[in-house]
């Protein structure tokens, strides 16, 4: 799978998980070159508190594109040291 945002590829994996119709992929997968921190947080009831980045590509910014959770509850080890996105990134095969 590829995550792309501004015609350009961020991340690509083989090894992604879907949750909630989201692809997680490996931390290890993104091209970290295009990623900000962000001071932003939100806390989802079973998965526990989400960080995000800030997308960089290209000239253009994209706010708290992608999310991941630096430290997630047992139910969802599953994404332990994942990265997902939004706002407009496409992910495709």
């Amino acid at each position: 799978m590829k995550a792309i945002w501004n015609d350009t590829v961020i991340a690509e994996s083989s090894d992604t998980v879907i949750i909630e119709n989201n692809h997680y992929f490996p931390e290890e997968s993104i091209k970290k070159e295009f990623f900000k921190p962000s001071d932003t947080h939100t806390t989802c009831p079973w998965k526990g508190e989400a960080s995000y980045f800030t997308l960089q590509v290209n000239g253009l910014e994209n706010k708290d594109a992608a999310w991941y959770y630096p430290e997630v509850s047992e139910l969802a080890r599953q994404i332990e040291g994942r990265v997902a996105f939004w706002k407009g990134v496409k992910i495709t095969p």
